[in-house]
């Protein structure tokens, strides 16, 4: 469809003509023709070519240090991989402090008087909530649910209401037909402390960040840091103070998922129109009052996107604290895979699936019926209060009569096995897919070829390369992406990798997540731009991106382990599947955002379909490319860490290996080592504001 070009106004063809500041008079301004619109490229190329100087005198200053420091280097220390003077072995003194807390965790007083009641009360909390579940029944439990379902969805809106609630009976029903009730119950429960906990420390934050600069500019680099960190890294520093168990797993949950709230409620905070505040103080509201009555119901859109983010990381780490001994149904997916049991994987993972559609469902009605009611009139209390009446009797009589009449527990006759039936299934595609394909072999050749001709040179190039090198490179991208600060952080950040005695572990990791994140972007950014410029594209994998994006980190190992065996591959493969669809969705926004008279410009000069995407919507949607890359990265390092449980080796192995065999003086460098690797990927990718400003050269 054609886009009809909006009639410029005299001020925007001549803007020293419309302020009166030009040399000439009006008349003779009002006599001479407007000058032509600049084509979009023209528009762009003045700045582009001040970053462009900016990044060579960048470039070059950093040439002139690596020639006096390179040579200096590699006459004290050589050139081959990192060498041993520069390396300090951090182990022992980990494994002291480790052995320290475990003989001091039951008389030392940080432990008496802070850190056992922590743990304590975690217990009791997450126990006392699968009690009141398992007191429910599981009648109790799914008609809390499906009326949870309902009022989310309006209650008297019909089809959204019915739709939510549906999903809610359909996932219970589910969970229990699979003979799953009892570990979702622990699931749950732990769900539902861990997400009570998040959101209330994330509302105080994003409170103290959204109404204070000083607080914002203090939690902003934390907020930062954490976003880059995989989940892995989270659970070791609490399995060194709580031991293996609930309060470790409940805790590092709790430190996972709380930024999203903290940084969409202070997003919302201070995204408050001015005139709502305005108006609020000249009816004579104070600070406290002003906060109550206008700052947070206008943000409470937003607050309710950060619980839905922080519910959807709840429960992708509790699933992966399994192998800490949080239990549930994320340690019976863990049980399976390390059997390479892909059915005993696959019903636990159905399950947890279920569960985040439904959690994901729910929270999307209830935002959908917050803008509603913004819309519209909102529903009387009277209404109100006799909806919420009305589901509650019903949650009480299910919770008085299903037990007595249906018992507690869900009935051992009403169970489905399916794990055989897909063992069968996962032995005959491997047999017909795996080496059975005529001409292109099969899943299993594939996945052999992959590590041949492209991992395996890439982990030993990047081995084989001279440290300083490797140094040298991060300094120069993360200058090209930033500032000198940001080279500096990348650079040390490499540097940290390889004291800790970790160099070569962490280069097998990087190159899996380099051959991961080529995939990720070459397959994320061609279905992005199909989905921008072809509507049906965008609405038949609408519902796919939906999906992937609500299921937790652990569960898109199963299906690659039963197609491609463990190893590094299914590791990677993983890895793509679960950045996929946040660089589609990015990439889709940014085409599509594309300025509409920059668009009309192009075809008016009689530019194709293909020159308006290369010279215009690309070079426009840079931004989101970039943005797409940096969450790539982040996403495939995440991937690729837990990808040890499957053969990927390298530091999620030795993370993994530490977990079970509680050798935390490998554990704690190695997810160390994974936090560096974060920061360096996350500083080499993410582009600065501030790039090319002559002040913070």
């Amino acid at each position: 469809m054609t886009t009809t070009m909006p009639t410029p106004s005299p001020s925007t063809e001549n803007p020293a003509a419309s302020a009166g500041t030009g040399p000439a008079t009006g008349a003779a301004r009002q006599k001479k023709p407007p000058a032509p619109p600049a084509p979009p490229g023209l528009l762009r190329r003045l700045p582009a070519r001040a970053g462009e100087r900016t990044a060579a005198r960048r470039l070059l200053a950093l040439a002139l240090i690596a020639a006096v420091a390179v040579p200096a280097a590699a006459s004290l220390w050589g050139s081959g991989t990192w060498p041993a003077a520069l390396t300090h072995d951090v182990r022992p003194p980990l494994e002291e402090l480790d052995a320290w807390l475990v003989d001091n965790r039951d008389s030392h007083w940080v432990f008496l008087y802070f850190l056992l009641h922590i743990g304590n009360n975690s217990v009791l909390a997450v126990d006392g909530v699968l009690a009141a579940l398992e007191g429910l029944g599981w009648a109790g439990v799914t008609a809390a649910a499906t009326a949870l379902g309902w009022y989310a969805g309006g209650a008297d809106t019909g089809r959204r209401a019915l739709r939510t609630a549906a999903t809610a009976l359909g996932t219970f029903a589910v969970i229990g037909l699979l003979d799953m009730w009892e570990p979702a119950m622990e699931t749950l429960a732990l769900m539902i402390v861990a997400v009570a906990a998040s959101a209330g420390i994330g509302v105080l934050l994003g409170l103290a960040a959204g109404l204070s600069d000083r607080c914002e500019k203090l939690l902003r680099p934390a907020f930062d840091t954490m976003q880059v960190m995989p989940a892995f890294a989270y659970l070791l520093p609490f399995v060194l103070l709580f031991g293996i168990g609930t309060p470790s797993a409940l805790i590092a949950t709790v430190i996972y998922a709380a930024p999203p709230m903290a940084r969409l409620t202070s997003l919302g905070l201070r995204g408050a129109s001015p005139a709502a505040l305005e108006a609020s103080t000249s009816l004579g509201a104070n600070a406290w009052q002003r906060l109550w009555t206008a700052r947070l119901p206008l943000a409470r859109r937003r607050m309710l996107l950060g619980l839905n983010q922080t519910i959807m990381m709840c429960l992708s780490m509790v699933v992966l604290a399994s192998v800490i001994g949080a239990g549930g149904l994320g340690d019976e997916v863990f049980t399976g895979l390390s059997r390479v049991d892909v059915g005993q994987a696959l019903v636990p993972g159905v399950a947890i699936v279920l569960i985040a559609v439904w959690l994901d469902r729910t929270t999307a009605a209830a935002g959908e019926r917050l803008d509603d009611t913004a819309a519209s009139r909102p529903p009387s209390r009277t209404r109100a209060r006799a909806v919420r009446g009305g589901a509650l009797a019903a949650v009480a009589a299910a919770a008085a009569a299903g037990p007595a009449a249906l018992g507690r527990e869900w009935p051992e006759t009403w169970t489905v096995d399916i794990s055989e039936p897909v063992n069968t299934a996962v032995v005959r595609i491997t047999e017909h897919l795996g080496s059975g394909i005529p001409v292109i072999g099969g899943t299993a050749a594939w996945s052999e070829n992959f590590a041949r001709w492209v991992l395996n040179p890439l982990r030993d190039g990047l081995q084989g390369a001279p440290w300083w090198l490797l140094l040298l490179a991060a300094a120069a991208l993360a200058l090209l992406a930033g500032t000198w600060r940001t080279a500096v952080t990348a650079t040390a950040a490499l540097a940290a990798i390889g004291a800790m005695g970790l160099w070569n572990a962490s280069l097998n990791t990087l190159s899996q997540v380099l051959a991961a994140l080529v995939v990720t972007l070459l397959l994320g950014v061609t279905v992005g731009v199909l989905a921008a410029r072809v509507p049906w594209v965008e609405r038949a994998i609408r519902p796919v991106l939906d999906v992937m994006q609500t299921m937790p980190q652990f569960i898109y190992l199963i299906p690659v382990v039963a197609l491609f065996n463990v190893g590094r591959t299914a590791a990677i493969i993983a890895a793509v599947v679960y950045a996929l669809p946040a660089v589609v969705r990015i990439t889709a926004q940014g085409v599509r955002e594309t300025d509409p008279a920059a668009l009309e410009a192009a075809r008016s000069m009689g530019a194709t379909t293909g020159q308006q995407l290369r010279q215009v919507q690309l070079p426009l949607a840079r931004p989101a490319l970039l943005l797409a890359v940096n969450q790539g990265v982040v996403l495939v390092l995440a991937i690729v860490v837990i990808g040890g449980l499957v053969g990927g080796g390298a530091l999620g192995y030795d993370v993994v290996y530490a977990l079970q065999k509680s050798e935390l003086g490998i554990g704690l460098t190695s997810g160390a080592a994974i936090v560096c690797l974060g920061v360096l990927l996350d500083r080499v990718t993410q582009p600065a504001a501030a790039r090319g400003r002559g002040d913070r050269r």
